[in-house]
């Protein structure tokens, strides 16, 4: 008897791990969000039957969120931009990340076909951040000479991945080095 538990037990590891537990369902919610190019995006349903790759960002951040875009891109092109999965930037700065503006910050990092950016008005956008667990916070205020506000904003690292009925099912401290490889791997063994 022990030799046939010994032999279904590898097979049992590798089904678990092609099952990730659920972290959060995202399946029932929905956001009413613009993109980059001003297109209206509903999320996550505009992108059903598709794995998401999701992190969030604001693009006058003065650290980590370029690291975060950064290690999207990567796992973008290192995947060689897979048609089943769509890559997303979500701002949680709505009044400064303007379509425009996010549009310009993409161009600036290359992204590509299958990579969004979302913004929309803040009651939609602080409900998404809510939903994903994403936690902001203005850490510095200052009026700029010609009257202009100039704000700060700390906030959670975090790269999350969803499978094709969205929900959550890995999160990652977005802006760590060593992520591209980790979210790969783990979305092909799903995929």
């Amino acid at each position: 008897m022990k030799k046939i538990f010994v032999l279904f037990l590898p097979l049992l590891i590798v089904a678990c791990g092609n099952n990730p537990e659920v972290i959060e369902d995202m399946g029932d919610a929905s956001f009413q969000l613009v993109n980059q190019d001003s297109t209206q995006i509903t999320f996550p349903d505009d992108f059903e039957g598709k794995y998401i790759v999701m992190g969030f960002i604001y693009t006058n951040c003065p650290d980590i969120c370029s690291l975060i875009t950064q290690n999207l891109v990567k796992i973008q092109k290192q995947m060689d931009y897979p048609g089943d999965v769509q890559f997303v930037a979500a701002s949680f700065d709505p009044v400064r990340d303007t379509p425009s503006n996010l549009k310009k910050y993409g161009n600036a990092f290359g992204v590509d076909e299958n990579f969004t950016f979302l913004t929309g008005d803040s009651t939609q956008v602080f409900a998404l951040m809510d939903s994903a667990r994403v936690r902001s916070q203005v850490s510095f205020t200052q009026e700029t000479e010609s009257g202009a506000e100039l704000y700060f904003i700390n906030h959670s690292d975090k790269i999350m991945v969803l499978d094709k009925q969205a929900r959550v099912i890995f999160e990652y401290g977005g802006s760590q080095p060593m992520i591209p490889s980790l979210v790969i791997e783990d979305l092909n063994k799903v995929r």
